[in-house]
Formats: C-alpha cells, sequence, structure tokens
C-alpha cells in the first residue's frame, strides 16, 4: 500500500467509525480529530470523490462547489423527472438519499454551468427530452408543462383581446356623452327665453289693492 493510499483508507475508516458509532461527536472524540475535519472529509469525497482524498499540491484553488461527476450527473437527473422542485429541496433529497452534505447553493452552480437555473429553463429541458426519447411523463410533469405553456403565452394577444372588447363600449359611452350634450344645449337654448318671458310677466304685474 502506497503513502497516497494510505491515507485515503485512514479517512474513509473515519467515515466508517463514524456510521458505526451513530454518533458523530463520540466518533471524532475517540479519534481525536475535530468534528470540522470530519465534515470536511464527507464533504470532499461527496464533491471530488476517493480522489479527493488525497493531499492536495499547491497546484491551485479547488473550484468552489464543484462537485465529483457522479454528484452532478444525480442533481441533472433529479432536475430532469423533478424540474419544479428548488435547490433546497433537491439538496435535501439527494443527501437524504445517498446520505451526501450538498448544498442549496452548490445545486445552483449546478444548474448555473448547465443553463437549468430557471423552473422555465428546466421544464423546456424535459419537454426536449420526452421528445428525443418518447418517455412517459408522470401526471405532474405533464401538468408542469401546461401551466408553463399557459404562463408562456404573450401577454400581447391578451391585452389586444381586452383592448378589443372596451373600444367599442369607450365609443358607444363617447357617442351618447355627445348626443346627450346637444340635447343638454339644445335645452337651455329653449329654457333660457321661456325663463326670460316669465321673468318679464312677473314684474309688469302688479296686484291690486283690496278695497273692503
Amino acid at each position: 500500500m502506497t503513502g497516497k493510499q494510505y491515507l485515503i483508507s485512514r479517512k474513509l475508516n473515519v467515515l466508517d467509525f463514524a456510521d458505526q458509532m451513530k454518533n458523530i461527536s463520540e466518533a471524532c472524540r475517540k479519534l481525536g480529530i475535530s468534528r470540522q475535519h470530519y465534515y470536511d472529509i464527507k464533504n470532499t469525497l461527496a464533491e471530488e470523490g476517493v480522489e479527493g482524498l488525497m493531499e492536495k499540491t499547491r497546484k491551485g484553488a479547488r473550484v468552489k462547489n464543484r462537485f465529483s461527476l457522479e454528484v452532478e450527473d444525480a442533481i441533472l437527473d433529479y432536475s430532469l423527472h423533478n424540474p419544479t422542485h428548488g435547490q433546497v429541496r433537491l439538496a435535501n433529497e439527494l443527501n437524504r438519499k445517498h446520505k451526501w452534505t450538498i448544498s442549496g447553493g452548490g445545486v445552483r452552480s449546478v444548474w448555473l454551468r448547465h443553463q437549468l437555473e430557471g423552473k422555465a429553463l428546466r421544464l423546456k429541458r424535459l419537454e426536449a427530452w420526452a421528445k428525443e426519447n418518447s418517455g412517459l411523463l408522470t401526471e405532474s410533469q405533464i401538468k408542469a408543462m401546461e401551466e408553463q405553456k399557459k404562463r408562456s403565452r404573450p401577454m400581447v394577444k391578451l391585452k389586444l383581446t381586452t383592448l378589443n372588447f372596451l373600444l367599442p363600449k369607450t365609443l358607444i359611452m363617447l357617442a351618447t356623452l355627445k348626443v346627450l350634450g346637444k340635447f343638454i344645449s339644445k335645452l337651455v337654448l329653449i329654457l333660457i327665453p321661456i325663463l326670460v318671458l316669465q321673468n318679464s310677466i312677473l314684474i309688469r304685474w302688479q296686484p291690486l289693492p283690496l278695497n273692503f
């Protein structure tokens, strides 16, 4: 066994011992290591695989949130079959299933590299996959795709429909106001002479004195 193999074996033994103990704090205390060291080993294994457990050289810093191919493929596969799930839920589901410790931010970094950061983009990928592979979609997948199609319909058509509905009513209202305005104008022209004549009659008329 080479020095690198021995180092990898020691780190794997730390994870195995913690699993057997069912108590990470107690396992770390007995092994004489910190909990942070345990989680560093576990996270490195999940993100880089066994090769990541070897001693790092100073050739450069590791890319942040860069997962192993196994983890990245699992994220992409889950996203394909559950395109509406968010990054936190996806991370929780994979952590529960594989006993990983990936984060929602790590999931999002994978989505960004594959241009899947939006739900609409993941649904579009599912639709393309279904066409290419003649895949059978679940009821929830079909429902999500139909809802996305409804949301992606152009709003211009809706606005034009609303405008076409409101325009005739607006014209009718304006025409009605115009007719009403003409009617009021004519009525005023008729009433003004009548009022003037009535006032003239009242001024000329004087009551006769009463003699008893």
